[in-house]
Order: C-alpha cells, then sequence, then structure tokens
C-alpha cells in the first residue's frame, strides 16, 4: 500500500490566512505572530515535546548499552600502580641470611592485568543479541512517539483551520443579512415592507453578530491550545498556512478489516516494539540461566616493583630485575551462593511474561484502534457526501425564497429560515470536510504509516 506523505499535501495549495481581523473585541491587541506551515509546527513539537525528548535521551544509553555488550567479546585490560614507604624492620637477603635492619624502605609497585572469558554458556553472546533487541525497539518506540506527535499537530492543526473556516462562513453570512437589512430598510421606505419585517431583520443580524463572536471564541481557544502545545513564547500566535483538506480518493474504502489490520501489524512501531522487546527478555532470561554452568576463563597478569634497599636504579628494577609474568586458565564451578542465581532466574522470567502480557495488549489495541478509525473514517466519508448534496439543495431553496421575497410572495420567517439552513448546511460541510481529512490522518496513525517530517 503507497503510504501518504503528509507533507506532500500540507506544503501545496497554501492560502495566505488573514486573521488579523478573527480577533474577539476585547483581546489583545498587540501581540506577536509567526507563520508556521505544517511541517515547521511538526518540527517545533519535536523539539519541545516531553515524551519524545525522554524517549529519544533513553536512545542514548540504549546505544551504549550495545556497545558495551559487543565489545565484552575482547578482553579486559586494566593497569594498576602503587607507591609506599614502610618504616621500622625490614627482612633483607644477604649471602643466604636474612638480616633483620631498622630502616626506611620505598616500594613502587606496578602490573598489568588481562582476563578474558572463554566459555560462560553463551551468555556474552546472549547479552550482545538482547542489547541489539532492545536497541532496535527503543529506535521503534521513539518513531511510534514522532508519529503521536505529528498526530497530535495534525489534529490541533485542522481544528484552528476549521475554525477559521466557521469563522469565515459566519461572517460572510453576517455580511449578506445587513445587506438584506439594509434592502429592506429601503423596501420599507417604499412601503414594499412592513416595520415587523425590518424589526425581524434587526433581531437575525443581531443573532449572527453573537454567533460569530461564538466563532472567534472557538478560534482564539484553539489557536492558542496549538500555541502551548508547540511550546511558542508567551504571546506569540502563530499564524498557520492553509492546506486543501478535499481528496477525490477514498484511500481506505473497500478494504477489509483482516487487510487492514495485516497493513498494521506490518507498520505499527509500538507493535513490532513489543515483539523485539519480548525476544529481548527472552534472550536475558537465558543469559541469566548461564550462571548455573561452570564458567572458564583466561587470565595474564604483568607484575614488577621498585624497593629502596636494592642499589640497583628504578629502571633496571622495574623491567630487568623483578618482572613477573603470570599466564593461566581459571575454572568457576558453581555450588551454592545463598539461591542470588535462583532469584535472577526468577526475576527474569517474571520480566519475560510480563512482556508477553503486554504485547498481547498491545495486539489487542492495535486492533481496537484500527477497527474505530475504519468506522469514523467510513462515518465521514458518508456524512462528506451527504453534506455536499445538502448545500445545494439549501442553496436552490435560498435563491428560490429570496426571489419569491423580492416580489412579495414569500415572508419573512420563509426568508430567515431558508438562511439557517443554509449557513447550517455550509456550516456542516466544513465541517464534514476536515473531519474527513482528518479521519485520513487518523487512519493512517491506527495503520502506523503516518510518514513524520524528517
Amino acid at each position: 500500500m503507497k503510504r501518504l506523505y503528509m507533507y506532500k499535501k500540507f506544503i501545496t495549495l497554501f492560502i495566505p490566512m488573514a486573521i488579523g481581523t478573527l480577533l474577539v473585541s476585547g483581546a489583545v491587541q498587540a501581540q506577536d505572530t509567526v507563520r508556521i506551515n505544517f511541517r515547521q509546527a511538526v518540527d517545533l513539537a519535536l523539539a519541545s515535546n516531553v515524551a519524545y525528548q525522554i524517549q529519544a535521551n533513553t536512545m542514548e544509553v540504549l546505544k551504549l548499552q550495545k556497545q558495551s555488550a559487543l565489545l565484552s567479546h575482547l578482553p579486559n585490560a586494566n593497569i594498576n600502580t602503587s607507591f609506599s614507604q614502610q618504616s621500622g624492620q625490614q627482612f633483607q637477603q644477604i649471602e643466604g641470611e636474612i638480616v633483620v635492619t631498622n630502616v626506611t624502605n620505598e616500594v613502587v609497585n606496578a602490573g598489568l592485568n588481562m582476563s578474558m572469558p572463554i566459555f560462560n554458556a553463551g551468555r556474552r553472546i546472549l547479552d550482545t543479541q538482547s542489547s541489539k533487541l532492545a536497541y532496535e525497539a527503543g529506535g521503534k518506540g521513539l518513531d511510534r512517539a514522532a508519529q503521536q506527535v505529528m498526530f497530535d499537530v495534525a489534529r490541533r492543526y485542522l481544528q484552528v483551520l476549521l475554525d477559521q473556516e466557521i469563522v469565515r462562513i459566519s461572517k460572510e453570512n453576517l455580511e449578506n443579512q445587513q445587506e438584506l437589512l439594509r434592502q429592506i430598510e429601503g423596501f420599507l421606505e417604499a412601503g414594499l415592507r412592513t416595520m415587523s419585517d425590518k424589526y425581524n431583520q434587526q433581531s437575525e443580524v443581531a443573532r449572527l453578530e453573537s454567533v460569530l463572536v461564538d466563532a472567534e471564541l472557538q478560534y482564539q481557544n484553539d489557536i492558542w491550545d496549538l500555541s502551548e502545545y508547540l511550546q511558542l513564547e508567551a504571546g506569540v500566535v502563530p499564524v498557520l498556512e492553509a492546506v486543501d483538506p478535499r481528496s477525490d480518493e477514498s484511500r481506505f474504502e473497500g478494504m477489509s478489516m483482516p487487510e487492514l489490520y495485516d497493513i498494521a501489524q506490518a507498520n505499527r512501531a509500538d507493535g513490532t516494539q513489543q515483539q523485539l522487546l519480548e525476544t529481548s527478555y527472552k534472550k536475558d532470561m537465558q543469559a541469566i540461566k548461564a550462571m548455573y554452568y561452570p564458567r572458564i576463563g583466561a587470565f595474564y597478569n604483568y607484575n614488577t616493583f621498585f624497593t629502596s634497599l636494592d642499589d640497583r636504579n628504578l629502571q633496571d628494577q622495574l623491567w630487568k630485575v623483578y618482572p613477573q609474568n603470570t599466564l593461566g586458565l581459571s575454572l568457576a564451578i558453581p555450588i551454592f551462593n545463598n539461591f542470588q542465581n535462583r532469584l535472577d532466574v526468577s526475576r527474569s522470567r517474571v520480566a519475560y511474561k510480563n512482556q508477553i502480557l503486554q504485547k498481547e495488549s498491545v495486539n489487542r489495541k492495535i486492533y481496537q484502534e484500527v477497527k474505530l478509525a475504519y468506522l469514523n473514517y467510513m462515518a465521514a466519508v458518508k456524512k462528506e457526501g451527504n453534506t455536499g448534496i445538502q448545500v445545494m439543495a439549501a442553496t436552490e431553496a435560498k435563491n428560490a425564497i429570496s426571489e419569491r421575497f423580492r416580489l412579495g410572495i414569500s415572508n419573512f420567517v420563509d426568508l430567515a429560515t431558508s438562511n439557517q439552513q443554509l449557513v447550517s448546511a455550509q456550516a456542516d460541510q466544513a465541517q464534514a470536510i476536515y473531519t474527513l481529512y482528518f479521519q485520513e490522518v487518523l487512519m493512517q496513525h491506527a495503520l502506523g504509516t503516518l510518514e513524520v517530517l524528517e
């Protein structure tokens, strides 16, 4: 299935929106604005979202764990040195005899120690595999976190654009009714209309002014909600570039739930993450079980020292006289360690079982989200089609009644009713168009095919 690249729709058909006239009366008059498109909004959200940043920071630790597990296949090497001063009786061997003297002895010790496990029942290999899987799972979690941020931005972004469209419809309707009021006043002066028609129209204009105020207030609430989510500076209002929410293609119509669920299983990053974590926990449990078995290791030690009781210089004593090289193998057979190994294995087994439960829970959640998203999507498709018919019919009815009203055949109640039906149909259509567009985003989010902008 071809993935939908969201930014292709968001960076085309941009129409500058003049929103300065949409401020509610009494609102702050001087506010800073910043023009952003959807891609910029996502970038701002990713940079400020706490959950995403925490996940990104966790990836640094997982990366180091993976590197440490890989390097565990190499020998451990340590250099040690010490300096000490001994005062009092010192034992010296002189001509086959032990002589005790009361002197001060300065001693320098140095050494190189290396060790490497040869056999530990595959624990190093299992640890390496587990850390690699954990790192991959962390990457999937980061991808899903980014998708969630993009989804949250899209929901708020589209809501603001819908609010702007509702405000535009309300303003246009108010202007039309104000013009009609002026016409009625002219008809009244000519004796073609009654005073009651004028008062009724004045009442309708006042009602539409209140509707416009409510629409502007809703816009202000949603634009500030988006500003807060993007963590813009205090007093800064985003000015959004518009998108074309109309689509001639029903991307998911006709697809069955098994097909959609297969797509989700293949693409949902959180589902893949849980599968990787299950395998990682299983490797951890197997690695800890390896502690039940004997372990074989190799070691090499190089030690030397300098003493002030010897008249030879520092270099000769350290490198020629006293160096010792030790090379050997070690065998460790676990017999009894207070059940510590058994406790560690039990803990890892519980973590593994809990991860299986978590994976099953996420799989059920994925299915439910896909099912609900598909139902909402299909309902949005039907509603978008119905509102188109609704607007067309309401427009024809409004035009017919307006002409009858102009000729004096219809009364004001019929005219006001037809106008309200047309405005309601236009608002419903705008809501349906943006809802359908958002449901497409929701479907991609549920399926895991929502492409995060890079």
